[in-house]
């Protein structure tokens, strides 16, 4: 009974592990949105900075307490839109602190001039209301200062009657400590939030190729080139000793028993024996000339790796991955009956990330001066984790001196602003420049048209997407057969 518990107790605990990492993991990727992370922040930023400003006012008395709305409405303003119009120190102090001078102003100024009473607190007079829009919209426009959240302090001083200038020194004082904290953390996170929270720009160095398929050396030379982004890059190249080798090298040796190759391995070796290891010796022979080749090339690390057929070649080349602390796999596109293989189907099921790499029709594979990609188009749908690792892949192949264009495609004009809103999410969490382009095409259309322009296309596997949906629309990448440019499908495991 003793043993029994212990051995439930360890199993529901190891199940609480696997849920948190999978929760973890996806709370991470949510994180990748950037909208998703921006409003996360102002939930948490928002609270933390008014509670602490407010205990700086009841410790200083020239900390008015008034200035907690405008103060409020323009630090949601700063972290929603961290890379707007209004987010520069200039704008949310100027604008903030020339809202209350001229609040201010406009009630010593109605009361000197207008004959306006003396305004008592919740007794606003018009006419001081009036001025005081007016001055606001007049002295931000002039000095190029416009922020909401300027008429809030403005309007502030009139409701409640200011007339101590001191109103105006406590906005500018807590503007200046909002400012700063959100500049530290938009210099110091937001803009590198990439290396922070992106998993592909943190992982993904450590390539595993199966060499199989007629773009085995393309896939090879495309994952060395992404290996080789990072210092810690390497790449395994994997084959499998299949029967269909086996019986090649039992053809070649005739009945596959030659007493001194017997006689050298094992008195007792027989002969299915003798063409395994024959087989695996050719491979890895075949596959150590191409790793030399890479090493020359390319210049990253490279092993070799024989692995034996199972009952599942896709499994076997999971289990190969992780045993060889790979977590990237850049397969050789493989099609069945105009779509993918079931091969590849089953490593896009697969906790790992995955790449299937397509060269372009009517290539020579031996030409090394094609492993050169410099001109990489990135169409995506939406900003997230896929959207960031192929922008990352592509980042790494083109190096300093190639050309990355992200584009997607909108069916109606209305829908222009937010995708370049999209787009711009995207690419500014990168360093280096970017070309973004928003297309009314059809992205088939699209593509078709431009891939001349390009020497590779990166195109998510859409496995995010239920079998309904894929079923009513098959993925893109499956219906770009005439794209005369390489192709690489990227799959988030």
């Amino acid at each position: 009974m003793r043993n029994w518990l212990r051995t439930m107790y360890e199993r529901s605990l190891a199940r609480a592990r696997r849920v948190r990492r999978r929760e973890t993991k996806e709370f991470r990727r949510w994180l990748e949105t950037s909208a998703n992370l921006r409003h996360l922040t102002a939930l948490i930023a928002l609270p933390l900075l008014i509670a602490g400003i407010t205990a700086l006012s009841d410790r200083i008395e020239e900390l008015s307490f008034l200035l907690y709305p405008p103060l409020a409405s323009g630090t949601y303003t700063l972290f929603s839109d961290p890379d707007g119009r209004y987010a520069s120190p200039r704008n949310f102090v100027g604008g903030l602190g020339t809202g209350a001078v001229c609040g201010w102003f406009s009630v010593l100024f109605s009361e000197a001039f207008l004959n306006v009473p003396e305004i008592q607190p919740l007794q606003a007079h018009p006419v001081t209301a009036a001025l005081a829009v007016f001055l606001t919209i007049a002295a931000t426009w002039a000095l190029s200062l416009e922020l909401p959240a300027a008429f809030s302090t403005s309007l502030l001083a009139v409701v409640v009657g200011v007339h101590d200038p001191y109103y105006v020194a406590s906005v500018i004082v807590s503007s200046v400590i909002v400012i700063s904290v959100f500049g530290a953390w938009r210099r110091e996170f937001y803009q590198k939030r990439s290396r922070y929270l992106y998993q592909s720009t943190n992982g993904d160095d450590h390539v595993l190729v199966p060499m199989r398929g007629q773009y085995a050396e393309g896939a090879a030379m495309f994952g060395a080139k992404l290996a080789s982004a990072h210092d810690a890059g390497k790449v395994v190249l994997v084959d499998i000793v299949d029967d269909t080798a086996i019986e090649n090298a039992k053809g070649d040796d005739g009945d596959g028993t030659d007493p001194t190759l017997v006689a050298r391995e094992n008195a007792e070796l027989d002969a299915d024996g003798v063409a395994e290891t024959q087989a695996a010796d050719e491979a890895a022979a075949r596959l150590e000339r191409q790793a030399q080749r890479i090493r020359t090339r390319v210049g990253v690390p490279c092993e070799v790796v024989i692995a034996g057929d199972g009952s599942n070649q896709s499994r076997t080349i999971l289990r190969t991955a992780r045993e060889t602390n790979c977590d990237l796999i850049v397969t050789p596109y493989e099609e069945k009956h105009g779509s993918l293989s079931p091969f590849v189907r089953k490593l896009f099921r697969g906790r790992i990330d995955a790449i299937v790499y397509r060269p372009a029709p009517d290539t020579d594979s031996a030409d090394a001066r094609r492993y050169g990609w410099k001109r990489i188009l990135v169409p995506v749908r939406r900003a997230g984790d896929t959207a960031h690792a192929m922008i990352d892949f592509a980042q790494r192949l083109v190096g300093r001196t190639g050309t990355v264009s992200v584009c997607t495609c909108i069916d109606r004009e209305s829908e222009r602003r937010r995708a370049e809103s999209t787009l711009a999410d995207l690419v500014e969490a990168f360093e280096g420049s970017f070309e973004t382009r928003i297309s009314r095409d059809h992205i088939e259309q699209f593509l078709t048209a431009n891939d001349d322009h390009y020497d590779l296309i990166f195109i998510g596997a859409s496995t995010n997407r239920s079998a309904a949906s894929r079923f009513i629309s098959p993925p893109t990448f499956e219906r770009l057969h005439e794209v005369e440019c390489d192709v690489a499908v990227v799959h988030r495991g």
